[in-house]
């Protein structure tokens, strides 16, 4: 799902957007596009790259982290692992 698709959910039906930016993110991880190391945008320009709200940036970030693909580094931001 792309950034696009994203912006275009319908947030009355049942995908999570969250979760679809999390699979976003994790697709990313996974094509070597964020590769290990490498800190992935903050939360503020993730909020203007999809188009969410930031609690939304944030429970998304979550999400990775209980997948075990990123780290929060308080203070420095959050690293693929």
């Amino acid at each position: 799902m792309s950034e696009n698709d994203i912006r275009n959910l319908d947030r009355r039906g049942p995908e999570l957007v969250y979760m679809a930016v999390a699979d976003d993110v994790a697709a990313q991880i996974a094509r070597g596009a964020l590769r290990s190391g490498d800190r992935i945008p903050g939360e503020l320009q993730m909020t203007e790259t999809y188009g969410i709200a930031r609690m939304t940036v944030a429970r998304a970030v979550r999400e990775l982290r209980e997948r075990g693909l990123v780290q929060t580094v308080r203070g420095k931001g959050t690293f693929v692992l």
